[in-house]
């Protein structure tokens, strides 16, 4: 595989949980969890965690075409401008960071990650109706009921916003 094909097959992959958004034919992609809840009806469109693979580092601007970039970059987002930098990183080919954006997945979808812990004003409500929806997290324990079933801390959660 060259670095302008096409990695979807990569992405095929990614935890069942997560969905290729996008596959460019430069070379970006845009890979999001659960876009069936993050909806705005049940969980904030604007929290979608999101994942970038891109020619370009997280905390530069878009670049204009044909400009000259280092490498392959994975950035992670849990909403703008709230980066989990321990799941981003740089590479030195296209399929190498499809590779990070995979494992960053897994990881995400895993509970490897203290989402509370990347949050600087932590939103604690919010973050534990996250965890219900991943089904635990560090040291925590899975909830009890249904797979999928409506959190009951959501709910107190959508009454605040």
């Amino acid at each position: 595989m060259t670095d302008g094909e096409s990695t979807t097959a990569a992405f095929a992959a990614l935890p069942e949980s997560w969905r290729v958004w996008s596959d460019e034919g430069d070379g970006r992609a845009v890979l999001v969890f659960r876009p069936d809840v993050f909806d705005g009806a049940d969980y904030p469109a604007e929290c979608l965690p999101t994942i970038y693979v891109s020619r370009r580092p997280p905390e530069e601007p878009m670049r204009r075409p044909g400009s000259a970039s280092e490498g392959w970059y994975v950035a992670f987002t849990l909403e703008p401008e709230i980066h989990v930098r321990d799941l981003e990183g740089q590479y030195e080919t296209r399929a190498d960071a499809a590779d990070g954006a995979v494992d960053a997945a897994r990881a995400f979808a895993d509970g490897e990650v203290d989402v509370h812990d990347v949050y600087q004003v932590p939103r604690e409500t919010y973050l534990d109706a996250l965890d219900d929806l991943l089904g635990s997290s560090p040291g925590r324990s899975p909830p009890a009921g249904r797979p999928g079933r409506r959190p009951s801390r959501w709910a107190e959660y959508l009454s605040r916003r």
